[in-house]
């Protein structure tokens, strides 16, 4: 099944199916989303599209394509290389990424596959990792560049948190629709330029190993979203760089889950 999340014009949080072909209305699906489920056909319209899930942590995992570690020079990874994302940052398809008035000048795109864990896991194998998964959705781990590299000293969690630096979506994708997640072609695409195309097949460490790693010590709570990594064709790495400017249009594209799209402008306010 195919979900979204939304306000409705009356104001009522649902959740819906996913129709791309019916922009604007969507058939409502009762239940829970980490339990029971049911598509019914009562139809309703969207007033805003939200995240499709509300995390409460977003793990994410930095080095983890072969063509990204190239691009970059640095050495393949032992282990995965994990770093957390303020939950502020989530926000939903069609919402607008914000250049932040605190700075910098070198915001960059990542096209990344995002997991969702669907019940409560800690120190899992990898034979039971996708047990332990809801879906999948769309993800742009949008990085502040010279915050992540300079102004914090290589700490990467300010420059990967700035509010609206984590769209998700359009919609989660149940695990029953994804026959393997290792096999998954994502793009981005800048104002209609092809920037990063590639596939989940070139991770280093897959998606079952990922979890199970994380899960060591650590306790995945339902709703927990996994961003599994960025692909070779960043901006920074691109000569001359390619940085997200005020009026650009983003579009992160992942086989059999949809298209995540999202403008850019500058944030008003005091830097």
């Amino acid at each position: 099944m195919k979900l979204i999340r939304f306000v409705s014009e009356t104001g009522e949080v649902l959740m819906g199916s996913y129709e791309p072909d019916h922009p604007g209305e969507t058939r409502i699906v009762e239940g829970d989303l980490f339990g029971e489920r049911r598509l019914t056909d009562r139809r309703v319209r969207i007033g805003r599209l939200l995240p499709p899930v509300d995390p409460p942590n977003i793990l994410c995992i930095g080095l983890n394509y072969r063509g990204h570690a190239e691009e970059t020079q640095a050495r393949l990874p032992e282990i995965p290389v994990m770093f957390i994302k303020a939950t502020t940052a989530v926000m939903a398809a069609g919402e607008t990424i914000l250049l932040p008035a605190a700075g910098p000048d070198q915001v960059d795109y990542e096209a990344e596959l995002a997991l969702v864990i669907g019940r409560r896991a800690k120190n899992i194998t990898p034979d039971e990792a996708l047990d332990y998964v809801l879906g999948y959705t769309c993800a742009n781990d949008v990085s502040a560049r010279d915050w992540q590299k300079d102004k914090q000293q290589k700490q990467w969690a300010r420059g990967k948190s700035f509010d609206t630096f984590c769209p998700l979506g359009p919609c989660l994708v149940t695990k029953d629709e994804i026959t393997d997640p290792n096999r998954l072609r994502l793009r981005s695409i800048l104002n209609g330029r092809v920037l990063q195309d590639s596939n989940t097949s070139d991770m280093i460490f897959n998606i079952q190993a990922l979890i199970s790693n994380l899960s060591r010590s650590i306790t995945l709570l339902p709703g927990t979203v996994i961003l599994t990594g960025t692909p070779q064709g960043v901006g920074f790495t691109r000569q001359p760089p390619v940085f997200l400017r005020e009026g650009d249009l983003i579009t992160i594209e992942i086989e059999g889950i949809g298209s995540l799209t999202n403008p850019v402008a500058k944030e008003q306010g005091n830097p």
